[in-house]
């Protein structure tokens, strides 16, 4: 990469140099939004907080049935992609009485309201990931693989559908 590569690029930084650079000739061409839009021409339609959590629910019930329930699904405006969240799972237990209360929550940004199905989908299946696997682990991503099977995929055009959000705006 050369020195003066955007900041941007951030979100695929893991990924190998050979990769990178392969963004990065989309992002100087300002072909990145047309290479997303060839792959996924439309967003999603889940367009408040009850659609997603029937959405979320659904995915959940086809494969984590047994799983700690959820007491909050929302699109959350304050997660900030700069700080790599894309979603967040938090689970808080509490002694109330003589009772231990656990609650579990997923929030999912904001940014992904106007996203294709197949990004809500890959965050909802990372977080439901952590009703079982707390931890970014082999287990962790082996769950979401069970659960998306082209997981990985989705994760890096997500990373992509970020770099095109900051560098050009939106595509939809």
């Amino acid at each position: 990469m050369s020195a003066n590569q955007p900041a941007n690029l951030r979100y695929i930084s893991a990924y190998p140099a050979s990769l990178q650079e392969q963004v990065q000739q989309l992002i100087d061409k300002k072909e990145l939004g047309e290479f997303l839009l060839k792959r996924y021409p439309a967003p999603h339609s889940i367009a408040n907080d009850k659609a997603l959590r029937d959405y979320v629910l659904d995915i959940k019930q086809q494969y984590l049935k047994k799983s700690d329930p959820l007491s909050k699904i929302v699109f959350d405006n304050k997660i900030h992609v700069v700080n790599n969240a894309l979603g967040l799972h938090t689970y808080s237990s509490r002694v109330q009485g003589s009772k231990l209360k656990s609650k579990n929550e997923i929030r999912i940004s904001t940014v992904f309201k106007l996203a294709p199905e197949a990004f809500l989908q890959m965050i909802a299946v990372h977080e439901l990931a952590h009703l079982k696997e707390k931890d970014h682990n082999k287990g962790f991503y082996k769950l979401c693989q069970h659960m998306l099977a082209d997981y990985f995929q989705l994760e890096f055009d997500t990373r992509l559908y970020l770099i095109q959000l900051e560098t050009f705006g939106a595509i939809y």
